[in-house]
């Protein structure tokens, strides 16, 4: 008498179908929620690049028409239209997309409308055009870290804080 054996195939089937018999259900990660709100997260930023009372700041001359629409975004995000705020200052870089305190301004919008990632872009090309010392600086750096933070980034967050404190050049002491 000749025994059958099953086929391979047919035998990884079924340790296959035994095996997603002991598969056990677990929960999915838990999800990331901020603790800090993107109110609170801006209202950091604007605290830590205050300018210092003996501190040189050099605003250059400004586009009227850019100058319209970043009154408009200031507007609108005073009336709590964070998208009409958005889309004005969008509007702005379309005529001007080389202003740094214009990227910044757009940054510390992404930051309030909880998106990190392109907080972090934007403020990191205002850097890249902008000055390396003064309030804008520490602007710049304070959103970086503060999107980071929101990221839960916290050696990269701690990197980014510790670059504030050198946009601070003292003042030049004369005699």
């Amino acid at each position: 008498m000749s025994r059958q054996f099953p086929s391979p195939p047919a035998l990884l089937v079924a340790a296959l179908l035994a095996l997603a018999g002991c598969r056990s259900t677990s929960a999915p990660p838990p999800v990331f929620v901020d603790p800090v709100s993107p109110a609170q997260r801006l209202a950091q930023v604007e605290a830590l690049a205050s300018s210092v009372d003996d501190e040189l700041s050099v605003q250059p001359l400004r586009d009227p028409q850019v100058e319209d629409l970043r009154e408009q975004a200031r507007h609108a995000r005073g009336q709590g239209d964070l998208a009409q705020a958005i889309s004005a200052l969008e509007h702005a870089l379309s005529l001007l997309d080389s202003d740094p305190a214009l990227l910044q301004e757009r940054a510390e919008l992404a930051l309030l409308a909880a998106d990190p990632h392109q907080a972090e872009q934007y403020a990191r090309r205002a850097l890249d055009l902008g000055s390396r010392t003064g309030p804008l600086c520490r602007r710049h750096w304070a959103t970086i870290w503060q999107a980071r933070q929101a990221r839960e980034e916290a050696i990269n967050a701690d990197s980014a804080h510790a670059q504030i404190e050198g946009c601070t050049v003292p003042p030049i002491q004369r005699f």
